[in-house]
């Protein structure tokens, strides 16, 4: 279970939000810049990782995922080892999982706006209007993804990671919290055209994930008038397993809370993958309290669609060794239902329903009971 802070206990992990931190990182508190979905990471360095990533769900029923990744962030000592994948679940049922990794020299990435290119593949755009294409195999996908909410994050979207007075950082930018995203994916030659409601976001560290976290829900959802995104993380060990909860909730694009302290996190129903054997809430709940507000958001499972064993995704020789250190780091998406309530002075004045939510849990330490 996760350690209760008091006084004798200090915080590990902080969001950085003085007026120092955002001197220090380059950034504005009233205004975001293009830069900031720009490479951010030296992708040289052992440690350092960078993903930029997109999500859609389609209104033919289909999911699309789509990631550009410097290197694995779950074991990034090497230098720059870039990939791209693409996640399709199709209306038929039909899952279609691939992976493209090339060399360091079909990489680019501007510093000055998203502008990511790994092999043919792009991923590129200014804060509202994005373009996605990439092709693996035999699935191809062309996304035009269009904000229709500000980008946003989190004060500075830096997360700190302090042990023995240093600190680690994994940061977090969402250039697109809600979009209508255009979409063209190919499959073994028959083209299908399809829209819906698209989402990216940019993440990047400078030090191992493993290191800093056990674990992460992360979802976002389209719930009527509400547009959301949820997050939280659990620190290592090393860091006493100390929690950190991020939230960001708009109706009809206004921003109408977005403080993580003020968040109660639970799960219910708690079961173990059979094939990852990681611990997986079948409920997943974010309770937010302010004043006599009070919104109630229960991510509720029905189904996982993507399982990823992160031992079967890194080098061979790193992998016997990975064995031998009992690594098993895993990835899990789910699809299921969404509820939002909306209570005032406790009284219950609006609810929602999203039937085709899309999240993730991101297990990156050993197996443990969960953590909320």
């Amino acid at each position: 279970m996760p350690v209760a802070r008091t006084q004798s206990t200090p915080a590990r992990i902080r969001l950085a939000n003085t007026p120092a931190d955002y001197t220090r990182l380059g950034l504005d508190s009233t205004a975001i810049a293009p830069f900031e979905d720009g490479l951010r990471s030296d992708p040289a360095r052992a440690g350092s990782y960078e993903w930029w990533y997109f999500d859609a769900t389609l209104d033919n029923g289909a999911k699309l995922v789509v990631g550009f990744y410097t290197k694995n962030p779950a074991a990034p000592k090497a230098g720059l080892a870039p990939f791209v994948t693409i996640n399709l679940d199709l209306p038929d049922g039909r899952s279609l999982d691939k992976t493209f990794a090339t060399t360091p020299a079909l990489f680019s990435a501007a510093s000055e706006r998203c502008d990511v290119t790994i092999g043919k593949n792009t991923f590129a755009g200014d804060l509202h209007t994005y373009r996605i294409q990439a092709t693996i195999d035999n699935v191809s996908v062309d996304v035009t993804l269009t904000g229709t909410v500000p980008a946003w994050r989190p004060e500075t979207g830096h997360e700190m990671f302090e042990k023995a007075g240093e600190e680690k950082t994994f940061a977090w930018f969402v250039a697109v919290p809600v979009g209508h995203a255009e979409v063209e994916y190919t499959v073994d030659g028959e083209l299908t055209t399809a829209s819906g409601i698209g989402y990216h976001d940019h993440n990047w560290g400078d030090a191992p994930m493993m290191k800093l976290m056990h674990d992460w829900y992360w979802g976002r959802a389209q719930v009527g008038p509400y547009s959301l995104i949820a997050a939280h993380i659990t620190g290592e060990k090393s860091y006493d397993y100390q929690s950190f909860t991020t939230l960001l909730l708009a109706r009809d694009g206004v921003v109408v809370a977005e403080d993580g302290t003020k968040v109660t996190v639970r799960t219910a129903r708690v079961v173990t993958d059979t094939i990852t054997g990681k611990p997986v809430a079948d409920v997943l709940s974010y309770d937010y309290r302010n004043g006599s507000e009070h919104f109630e958001i229960s991510f509720e499972r029905a189904e996982t669609i993507l399982r990823t064993k992160f031992i079967n995704v890194v080098p061979r020789f790193t992998r016997i060794l990975a064995r031998l250190a009992r690594f098993d780091a895993a990835y899990l998406r789910f699809a299921g239902t969404i509820v939002l309530r909306h209570y005032v002075d406790g009284v219950l004045v609006e609810e929602y329903t999203q039937s085709t939510g899309l999240w993730e849990l991101m297990y990156l330490g050993k197996t443990r009971p969960p953590a909320v």
